[in-house]
């Protein structure tokens, strides 16, 4: 019974992370440079669709970042994740995703520890499990190994989705989607961390926004739009604060979901630092399509990606 509960646990609360940990980084904290050159910068800007259009191509030159936000969704989790993404040759990278709380918590502790390391490559995403965890339900493996095509089939239209949103989750996907949108306007001009930057905001709706930066199918997206609306997942409203190299500084993002209000907020730091990521030893990995296939079901999954 014991090792039935640590494998869900591990499965829903890795699953979890790989469809948020990403997603929920689409933004960025540069603090290294800033002020300076703040009065002139600003100045020259037109609209705010050219200001996020210069964004948009200057975060995605960078090519790598550090990474910290925090997310939460209703009860059913708090979690912050920690560590470094690189995006020039498909996303790769390391993040510490630690829940803090919620029911997604109360899971990870079954499963041995509330923190798990998330190593992201262009194919897959790799979750290392505790000692706990290996010992009960790994088989003494101690990290879960997540197809990004297992994940589609097992979350259907909207596993599609975050498959097409984690491999191309850079930076600049939240300068994107605001441009997506239609809808963003300039706040104002603000200090971050030190930084004058410029803060825009805007509304999407989700679904809509879907159609337009996705490479689904018409059938996909339908399903895709019934699931949204079963998960009570409408709009989604987008702040961005962009730093006087053209680079993000934070993003800030809030919707309404079935499982109660979520909120994100991002930062990054360190442009152009140097990530390496490696598939974790074959020996110490186990398959997550395999697990199922154990009878590793998840409990949490809807939650998950909804």
């Amino acid at each position: 019974m014991m090792s039935t509960i640590v494998r869900r646990a591990a499965l829903s609360a890795a699953v979890v992370a790989a469809l948020t940990g990403v997603a929920a980084c689409g933004s960025s904290d540069s603090g290294k440079d800033g002020g300076e050159k703040a009065a002139g910068k600003t100045a020259t800007r037109v609209s705010p669709i050219a200001a996020l259009r210069s964004a948009e191509k200057s975060t995605d030159k960078a090519d790598s970042a550090k990474v910290r936000s925090t997310t939460s969704i209703g009860k059913l989790m708090s979690m912050t994740a920690n560590g470094a993404l690189t995006w020039g040759d498909g996303l790769k990278g390391n993040l510490t995703i630690t829940y803090t709380g919620g029911q997604m918590a109360e899971l990870m502790k079954k499963a041995g520890t509330q923190s798990m390391e998330a190593r992201y490559l262009p194919d897959a995403y790799y979750a290392h499990m505790s000692d706990t965890y290996a010992q009960q339900a790994g088989g003494g493996k101690h990290w879960i190994k997540y197809s990004y095509d297992d994940l589609a089939k097992l979350g259907g239209a909207s596993g599609s989705y975050m498959k097409d949103q984690i491999q191309n989750a850079t930076p600049n996907q939240s300068v994107k989607m605001l441009l997506a949108s239609g809808d963003v306007k300039k706040v104002g001009e603000e200090t971050v961390s030190g930084v004058h930057t410029t803060h825009y905001s805007g509304t999407l709706n989700v679904a809509e926004l879907a159609g337009k930066t996705s490479n689904l199918s018409a059938e996909q997206l339908s399903a895709l739009k019934k699931q949204l609306s079963q998960a009570g997942v409408t709009t989604d409203t987008v702040d961005i604060w962009i730093n006087d190299q053209d680079l993000l500084v934070k993003k800030t993002e809030k919707a309404d979901t079935a499982n109660g209000a979520m909120t994100n907020t991002s930062f990054y730091t360190d442009y152009g630092v140097k990530v390496t990521a490696e598939a974790p030893p074959a020996g110490d990995t186990k398959d997550f399509a395999d697990m199922l296939k154990a009878g590793g079901t998840l409990s949490g999954g809807t939650g998950a990606t909804s």
